[in-house]
Protein backbone atom coordinates (compact mmCIF):
# COMPACT_ATOMS: atom_id res chain seq x y z
CA UNK A 1 0.00 0.00 0.00
CA UNK A 2 2.78 2.04 1.47
CA UNK A 3 4.69 1.58 -2.15
CA UNK A 4 1.78 2.42 -4.40
CA UNK A 5 1.12 5.66 -2.45
CA UNK A 6 4.65 6.77 -3.39
CA UNK A 7 3.92 6.08 -6.97
CA UNK A 8 0.61 8.07 -6.76
CA UNK A 9 2.11 10.98 -5.65
CA UNK A 10 5.26 11.10 -7.63
CA UNK A 11 2.55 10.79 -10.55
CA UNK A 12 0.94 13.74 -9.29
CA UNK A 13 3.77 15.92 -8.70
CA UNK A 14 5.18 14.85 -12.08
CA UNK A 15 2.01 15.79 -13.86
CA UNK A 16 2.07 19.25 -11.10
CA UNK A 17 5.52 20.00 -12.53
CA UNK A 18 4.11 19.41 -16.34
CA UNK A 19 1.35 21.58 -15.51
CA UNK A 20 3.76 24.58 -14.43
CA UNK A 21 6.13 23.83 -17.03
CA UNK A 22 3.01 23.90 -19.11
CA UNK A 23 1.67 27.49 -17.89
CA UNK A 24 5.21 28.79 -17.49
CA UNK A 25 5.44 28.32 -21.99
CA UNK A 26 1.40 29.46 -22.23
CA UNK A 27 3.44 33.14 -23.39
CA UNK A 28 6.02 32.08 -25.43
CA UNK A 29 6.10 31.38 -29.34
CA UNK A 30 8.57 29.92 -31.77
CA UNK A 31 9.04 31.18 -35.51
CA UNK A 32 10.11 28.40 -37.85
CA UNK A 33 10.67 28.80 -41.61
CA UNK A 34 9.88 26.23 -44.05
CA UNK A 35 8.98 24.75 -47.01
CA UNK A 36 5.66 24.95 -48.81
CA UNK A 37 3.69 21.68 -48.21
CA UNK A 38 6.41 20.30 -45.99
CA UNK A 39 4.37 19.54 -42.53
CA UNK A 40 1.41 17.32 -41.60
CA UNK A 41 -1.57 20.01 -41.33
CA UNK A 42 -4.07 17.72 -39.75
CA UNK A 43 -6.29 17.25 -43.17
CA UNK A 44 -6.28 13.87 -44.73
CA UNK A 45 -6.75 12.72 -41.14
CA UNK A 46 -2.92 12.72 -39.93
CA UNK A 47 -1.92 15.24 -37.44
CA UNK A 48 -1.72 19.01 -36.91
CA UNK A 49 1.92 18.57 -35.70
CA UNK A 50 2.21 22.05 -34.85
CA UNK A 51 -0.82 22.61 -32.97
CA UNK A 52 0.16 19.56 -31.11
CA UNK A 53 3.31 20.37 -30.32
CA UNK A 54 1.35 23.65 -28.46
CA UNK A 55 -1.30 21.69 -27.03
CA UNK A 56 1.34 19.55 -25.49
CA UNK A 57 4.28 22.49 -24.54
CA UNK A 58 2.22 25.81 -24.53
CA UNK A 59 4.35 27.15 -26.69
CA UNK A 60 2.63 28.56 -30.04
CA UNK A 61 4.46 27.77 -33.75
CA UNK A 62 4.23 30.88 -35.73
CA UNK A 63 4.86 28.88 -39.04
CA UNK A 64 5.84 30.37 -42.46
CA UNK A 65 6.93 28.87 -46.04
CA UNK A 66 9.59 29.70 -48.50
CA UNK A 67 9.75 28.65 -52.20
CA UNK A 68 13.67 28.15 -52.25
CA UNK A 69 17.04 28.43 -50.78
CA UNK A 70 17.90 31.19 -52.13
CA UNK A 71 14.98 32.98 -50.87
CA UNK A 72 15.49 31.73 -47.32
CA UNK A 73 19.31 32.52 -47.59
CA UNK A 74 18.12 36.61 -48.30
CA UNK A 75 15.53 36.92 -45.58
CA UNK A 76 17.96 35.47 -42.81
CA UNK A 77 21.18 37.03 -44.47
CA UNK A 78 19.37 40.78 -44.38
CA UNK A 79 18.74 40.94 -40.97
CA UNK A 80 14.93 41.48 -41.81
CA UNK A 81 13.19 38.13 -40.12
CA UNK A 82 13.64 36.40 -36.79
CA UNK A 83 13.46 32.73 -37.29
CA UNK A 84 14.01 30.26 -34.52
CA UNK A 85 14.04 26.91 -36.30
CA UNK A 86 14.05 27.36 -40.13
CA UNK A 87 14.83 24.28 -42.83
CA UNK A 88 17.14 24.54 -45.43
CA UNK A 89 18.61 21.93 -48.07
CA UNK A 90 22.13 20.22 -47.99
CA UNK A 91 24.05 23.41 -49.61
CA UNK A 92 22.49 25.31 -47.81
CA UNK A 93 23.45 24.39 -45.19
CA UNK A 94 26.76 24.15 -45.50
CA UNK A 95 26.72 28.26 -46.73
CA UNK A 96 25.21 28.98 -43.63
CA UNK A 97 27.45 27.53 -41.65
CA UNK A 98 30.50 29.23 -43.34
CA UNK A 99 29.12 32.30 -43.06
CA UNK A 100 28.69 31.81 -39.60
CA UNK A 101 24.73 31.95 -39.38
CA UNK A 102 23.90 29.34 -38.10
CA UNK A 103 23.71 28.38 -33.90
CA UNK A 104 25.42 25.01 -32.79
CA UNK A 105 22.59 22.35 -31.29
CA UNK A 106 22.83 21.17 -28.13
CA UNK A 107 22.37 17.03 -28.77
CA UNK A 108 21.33 17.27 -25.01
CA UNK A 109 17.93 18.41 -25.90
CA UNK A 110 17.00 16.46 -28.13
CA UNK A 111 17.20 12.65 -27.05
CA UNK A 112 15.09 11.95 -30.36
CA UNK A 113 18.24 12.66 -32.28
CA UNK A 114 19.20 8.77 -31.83
CA UNK A 115 16.47 7.71 -33.92
CA UNK A 116 17.41 9.03 -37.29
CA UNK A 117 19.44 6.57 -39.61
CA UNK A 118 22.96 7.11 -39.17
CA UNK A 119 23.28 7.09 -43.23
CA UNK A 120 22.13 10.39 -42.99
CA UNK A 121 25.13 11.66 -40.16
CA UNK A 122 28.39 12.64 -40.68
CA UNK A 123 26.89 14.00 -44.00
CA UNK A 124 29.00 16.76 -46.27
CA UNK A 125 27.44 19.58 -45.46
CA UNK A 126 27.80 18.83 -41.44
CA UNK A 127 30.42 16.55 -41.66
CA UNK A 128 30.54 16.92 -37.20
CA UNK A 129 27.02 16.84 -36.67
CA UNK A 130 26.84 20.25 -35.12
CA UNK A 131 24.44 22.30 -36.83
CA UNK A 132 21.67 20.28 -38.37
CA UNK A 133 19.09 17.71 -37.63
CA UNK A 134 17.76 16.03 -41.44
CA UNK A 135 13.96 16.10 -41.89
CA UNK A 136 13.41 14.41 -45.04
CA UNK A 137 15.40 13.86 -48.27
CA UNK A 138 14.56 12.82 -51.80
CA UNK A 139 15.28 12.86 -55.14
CA UNK A 140 14.76 14.67 -58.35
CA UNK A 141 12.81 13.62 -60.91
CA UNK A 142 10.10 14.65 -63.73
CA UNK A 143 6.50 14.42 -64.30
CA UNK A 144 4.70 13.51 -66.89
CA UNK A 145 1.35 13.22 -68.51
CA UNK A 146 1.03 9.74 -69.23
CA UNK A 147 -1.66 10.19 -71.96
CA UNK A 148 0.02 13.28 -74.00
CA UNK A 149 3.91 12.05 -73.35
CA UNK A 150 4.79 9.17 -74.85
CA UNK A 151 8.52 9.79 -75.10
CA UNK A 152 11.20 7.90 -73.16
CA UNK A 153 11.42 10.27 -69.89
CA UNK A 154 14.99 11.48 -69.53
CA UNK A 155 16.30 14.93 -69.22
CA UNK A 156 16.83 15.36 -73.06
CA UNK A 157 12.85 15.43 -72.95
CA UNK A 158 12.84 18.99 -71.22
CA UNK A 159 14.05 20.01 -74.32
CA UNK A 160 11.66 18.49 -77.07
CA UNK A 161 10.19 20.94 -79.32
CA UNK A 162 7.02 18.67 -79.46
CA UNK A 163 6.02 19.74 -76.18
CA UNK A 164 6.61 23.55 -76.92
CA UNK A 165 5.03 25.69 -74.13
CA UNK A 166 3.34 22.71 -72.00
CA UNK A 167 6.94 22.14 -69.94
CA UNK A 168 7.54 23.72 -67.19
CA UNK A 169 11.01 24.22 -65.29
CA UNK A 170 12.35 25.10 -62.09
CA UNK A 171 12.35 29.19 -60.95
CA UNK A 172 16.09 28.28 -58.95
CA UNK A 173 18.76 28.98 -60.20
CA UNK A 174 20.84 25.66 -58.79
CA UNK A 175 18.01 23.23 -59.32
CA UNK A 176 17.75 24.41 -63.04
CA UNK A 177 21.54 24.51 -63.52
CA UNK A 178 22.12 20.95 -62.15
CA UNK A 179 19.47 19.40 -64.76
CA UNK A 180 21.44 21.05 -67.67
CA UNK A 181 25.23 19.76 -65.57
CA UNK A 182 23.14 16.36 -65.51
CA UNK A 183 22.23 16.50 -69.17
CA UNK A 184 25.77 17.48 -70.73
CA UNK A 185 27.40 14.86 -68.00
CA UNK A 186 28.83 16.91 -65.75
CA UNK A 187 28.50 17.40 -62.18
CA UNK A 188 26.43 19.05 -60.48
CA UNK A 189 28.82 20.65 -58.12
CA UNK A 190 31.48 22.05 -60.87
CA UNK A 191 33.31 25.36 -60.67
CA UNK A 192 34.28 25.11 -64.13
CA UNK A 193 33.25 28.44 -65.71
CA UNK A 194 33.09 26.96 -69.83
CA UNK A 195 31.25 24.11 -68.52
CA UNK A 196 28.52 26.48 -66.62
CA UNK A 197 28.31 28.47 -69.49
CA UNK A 198 27.89 25.67 -71.62
CA UNK A 199 25.16 24.65 -69.61
CA UNK A 200 23.67 28.08 -69.50
CA UNK A 201 23.55 27.71 -73.34
CA UNK A 202 21.41 24.95 -73.25
CA UNK A 203 19.08 26.61 -70.49
CA UNK A 204 18.69 29.50 -72.90
CA UNK A 205 18.15 27.46 -76.11
CA UNK A 206 15.51 25.30 -73.67
CA UNK A 207 13.56 29.22 -73.04
CA UNK A 208 11.20 29.38 -75.99
CA UNK A 209 9.66 26.11 -75.15
CA UNK A 210 9.02 26.84 -71.67
CA UNK A 211 5.44 27.79 -70.45
CA UNK A 212 6.69 29.38 -67.36
CA UNK A 213 9.23 28.88 -64.35
CA UNK A 214 7.36 27.93 -61.36
CA UNK A 215 7.76 26.31 -57.71
CA UNK A 216 5.11 25.03 -55.89
CA UNK A 217 2.70 26.60 -58.80
CA UNK A 218 3.58 23.27 -60.24
CA UNK A 219 1.08 21.45 -58.59
CA UNK A 220 -2.14 23.42 -60.27
CA UNK A 221 -0.69 23.28 -63.63
CA UNK A 222 0.37 19.86 -63.87
CA UNK A 223 -2.24 18.79 -62.28
CA UNK A 224 -4.88 20.82 -64.60
CA UNK A 225 -3.19 19.75 -67.53
CA UNK A 226 -1.56 23.02 -68.30
CA UNK A 227 1.16 21.30 -68.42
CA UNK A 228 2.65 17.74 -69.60
CA UNK A 229 6.42 17.85 -68.01
CA UNK A 230 8.35 19.42 -64.98
CA UNK A 231 10.75 18.44 -63.27
CA UNK A 232 10.25 18.47 -59.37
CA UNK A 233 11.11 16.81 -55.68
CA UNK A 234 9.89 12.96 -55.60
CA UNK A 235 8.42 13.67 -52.40
CA UNK A 236 5.76 15.90 -54.05
CA UNK A 237 4.70 13.13 -56.65
CA UNK A 238 2.19 11.46 -54.13
CA UNK A 239 -0.17 14.69 -53.97
CA UNK A 240 -0.14 15.58 -58.03
CA UNK A 241 -0.36 11.99 -58.52
CA UNK A 242 -3.53 11.68 -56.13
CA UNK A 243 -4.73 14.63 -57.85
CA UNK A 244 -4.47 13.36 -61.01
CA UNK A 245 -3.94 9.83 -61.78
CA UNK A 246 -2.59 10.37 -65.31
CA UNK A 247 0.29 11.83 -64.20
CA UNK A 248 3.35 10.03 -63.56
CA UNK A 249 7.08 10.19 -62.06
CA UNK A 250 10.44 8.98 -63.04
CA UNK A 251 13.91 9.04 -61.86
CA UNK A 252 16.48 8.95 -64.37
CA UNK A 253 18.52 6.20 -63.74
CA UNK A 254 21.46 7.24 -65.54
CA UNK A 255 22.04 10.52 -63.41
CA UNK A 256 20.06 12.27 -60.63
CA UNK A 257 20.31 14.79 -57.75
CA UNK A 258 19.77 13.82 -53.95
CA UNK A 259 18.63 15.97 -51.58
CA UNK A 260 18.69 16.15 -47.75
CA UNK A 261 17.18 18.86 -45.99
CA UNK A 262 17.37 19.69 -42.38
CA UNK A 263 16.26 21.73 -39.13
CA UNK A 264 18.53 24.52 -38.23
CA UNK A 265 19.19 27.20 -35.89
CA UNK A 266 19.44 30.54 -37.08
CA UNK A 267 22.38 32.51 -34.96
CA UNK A 268 21.28 35.23 -32.86
CA UNK A 269 17.83 33.15 -32.00
CA UNK A 270 16.16 34.51 -28.81
CA UNK A 271 14.57 31.12 -28.53
CA UNK A 272 17.44 28.37 -28.58
CA UNK A 273 15.81 26.30 -26.01
CA UNK A 274 12.90 25.77 -27.48
CA UNK A 275 13.57 25.48 -30.58
CA UNK A 276 15.71 22.72 -29.77
CA UNK A 277 12.39 21.41 -28.17
CA UNK A 278 10.71 21.68 -31.40
CA UNK A 279 13.42 20.06 -33.59
CA UNK A 280 13.40 16.87 -30.69
CA UNK A 281 9.52 16.72 -30.96
CA UNK A 282 9.72 16.73 -34.89
CA UNK A 283 12.45 13.55 -34.43
CA UNK A 284 9.80 11.55 -32.16
CA UNK A 285 8.09 8.63 -33.84
CA UNK A 286 4.72 9.52 -34.47
CA UNK A 287 5.45 13.90 -35.57
CA UNK A 288 7.96 12.18 -38.17
CA UNK A 289 5.76 9.47 -39.36
CA UNK A 290 2.92 11.94 -39.72
CA UNK A 291 5.04 14.30 -41.46
CA UNK A 292 6.31 11.53 -44.19
CA UNK A 293 2.41 10.45 -44.76
CA UNK A 294 1.33 13.87 -45.50
CA UNK A 295 4.57 15.06 -47.28
CA UNK A 296 5.38 12.55 -49.18
CA UNK A 297 8.85 13.08 -48.86
CA UNK A 298 11.53 10.35 -47.76
CA UNK A 299 11.96 9.81 -43.89
CA UNK A 300 15.46 9.60 -42.30
CA UNK A 301 13.79 8.26 -39.47
CA UNK A 302 14.45 5.15 -38.58
CA UNK A 303 11.52 3.87 -36.37
CA UNK A 304 8.71 6.11 -38.84
CA UNK A 305 10.19 4.22 -42.12
CA UNK A 306 9.41 0.69 -40.89
CA UNK A 307 6.05 1.57 -39.62
CA UNK A 308 5.30 3.03 -43.53
CA UNK A 309 2.87 1.03 -45.48
CA UNK A 310 4.57 -1.89 -47.73
CA UNK A 311 3.56 -0.20 -50.66
CA UNK A 312 5.53 2.88 -49.87
CA UNK A 313 8.99 1.42 -48.73
CA UNK A 314 9.06 -0.59 -51.65
CA UNK A 315 7.90 2.38 -54.36
CA UNK A 316 10.90 3.68 -55.85
CA UNK A 317 9.97 6.79 -56.41
CA UNK A 318 10.02 7.68 -53.18
CA UNK A 319 12.66 4.79 -51.67
CA UNK A 320 15.27 4.19 -55.24
CA UNK A 321 17.34 1.11 -55.74
CA UNK A 322 20.77 1.12 -55.22
CA UNK A 323 21.31 1.51 -59.10
CA UNK A 324 19.60 5.05 -58.93
CA UNK A 325 21.38 5.99 -55.52
CA UNK A 326 24.43 5.49 -56.43
CA UNK A 327 23.78 7.61 -59.92
CA UNK A 328 22.74 10.55 -57.78
CA UNK A 329 24.58 13.71 -57.00
CA UNK A 330 24.58 15.50 -53.84
CA UNK A 331 24.82 19.18 -53.76
CA UNK A 332 27.56 20.76 -51.74
CA UNK A 333 28.37 24.36 -51.17
CA UNK A 334 30.18 26.10 -54.02
CA UNK A 335 32.56 29.24 -53.79
CA UNK A 336 31.46 32.49 -53.79
CA UNK A 337 32.64 33.26 -57.21
CA UNK A 338 31.14 30.56 -58.66
CA UNK A 339 27.65 31.42 -57.04
CA UNK A 340 28.20 34.63 -58.71
CA UNK A 341 28.71 33.33 -61.96
CA UNK A 342 25.56 31.29 -61.47
CA UNK A 343 23.31 34.40 -60.30
CA UNK A 344 24.79 36.10 -63.72
CA UNK A 345 24.28 33.48 -66.04
CA UNK A 346 20.58 32.55 -64.35
CA UNK A 347 20.02 36.18 -64.87
CA UNK A 348 20.93 35.72 -69.22
CA UNK A 349 18.85 32.28 -69.22
CA UNK A 350 15.53 34.27 -67.61
CA UNK A 351 15.73 36.96 -69.85
CA UNK A 352 16.12 34.76 -73.08
CA UNK A 353 19.98 35.44 -73.60
CA UNK A 354 19.55 39.21 -73.64
CA UNK A 355 22.85 40.26 -72.32
CA UNK A 356 24.76 37.87 -75.27
CA UNK A 357 23.19 40.72 -77.65
CA UNK A 358 24.02 44.29 -75.93
CA UNK A 359 21.73 46.56 -78.63
CA UNK A 360 18.63 43.85 -76.84
CA UNK A 361 20.04 45.74 -73.74
CA UNK A 362 20.23 49.29 -75.33
CA UNK A 363 16.89 48.26 -76.63
CA UNK A 364 15.57 47.91 -72.91
CA UNK A 365 16.68 50.99 -72.05
CA UNK A 366 15.87 52.98 -74.40
CA UNK A 367 12.42 51.22 -73.58
CA UNK A 368 12.09 51.90 -70.10
CA UNK A 369 13.61 55.61 -71.08
CA UNK A 370 10.48 56.15 -73.75
CA UNK A 371 8.05 54.57 -70.51
CA UNK A 372 9.47 56.99 -67.79
CA UNK A 373 9.54 60.32 -70.32
CA UNK A 374 5.75 59.34 -71.49
CA UNK A 375 4.69 59.34 -67.58
CA UNK A 376 6.36 62.97 -66.93
CA UNK A 377 5.27 64.28 -70.17
CA UNK A 378 1.74 63.05 -68.86
CA UNK A 379 2.05 64.43 -65.55
CA UNK A 380 3.08 67.71 -66.40
CA UNK A 381 0.26 68.14 -69.34
CA UNK A 382 -2.31 67.59 -65.87
CA UNK A 383 -0.76 70.52 -63.88
CA UNK A 384 -1.30 72.65 -66.71
CA UNK A 385 -4.90 71.54 -67.05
Amino acid sequence: MKKYLIVAVSLAFALMLSGCEFQKNKEKSINVYSWGEFIADGSDGTINVNEKFTEETGIKVNYKTFQNNEELFAKISGGGADYDVIIPSDYMVSRLIEKDMLEKINFDNIPNYKLISDRFKNLGFDPKNEYSVPYVWGMIGIFYNKKEVTAEINWDILWNEKYKNRILMFDNARDAFAISLLRLGYSVNTEDASQLREAADELIKQKPLVQAYVMDQIFDKISNGEAVLAPYYAGDAAVVMKNNPNIGFVIPKYASEKFVDSMCIPKGSENKELAEKYINFMCRTDIALANAKKTGYSTPHEEAYNLLDGDIKNNEIFYPDRETLNNSQTFVNLSEKTNKLIDELWVEVKSGGASQNPWNLVIILLGFAAAYLAVVVLKNSKRKK
